[in-house]
């Protein structure tokens, strides 16, 4: 049992949409991320994934719209719904999903990262 400073666990990178886990309960791990640009259109047919934003503002499109988080508010995308996060700043996030959880879904692409580190 440890507890964990994220302030400390973000300052141990700086690459963008490379998720690292830094935590797993119950078959869910507790993974975080540097964003910054667009990421692809991506769905997860089965698992739903909550974005929680630390720092920064995150926009997250869908095919009839677009939420905008920020600081300390999170959204919880259900599963199977297409979305493709955007970051016009560089934004701090803290995403819980199930660890079966594939990167980019079905969708192949130099972002997808299946094999993330733990921090």
């Amino acid at each position: 049992m440890k507890k964990v400073n994220l302030h400390e666990k973000f300052e141990k990178f700086s690459d963008h949409w490379s998720p690292r886990i830094v935590g797993e309960l119950n078959g869910q791990q507790v993974k975080l991320a540097k964003l910054k640009g667009e990421f692809i259109w991506h769905s997860h047919e089965n698992e739903d994934e909550m974005f929680f934003i630390v720092k920064g503002k995150l926009k997250i499109q869908f095919r009839d719209k677009v939420v905008e988080l920020n600081e300390n508010e999170f959204f919880i995308v259900p599963r199977g719904v297409e979305h493709k996060p955007i970051a016009e700043e560089e934004v701090e996030v803290m995403l819980f999903e199930p660890a079966s959880t594939a990167h980019t879904g079905k969708e192949k692409h130099v972002l997808t990262n299946n094999n993330q580190e733990h921090l």
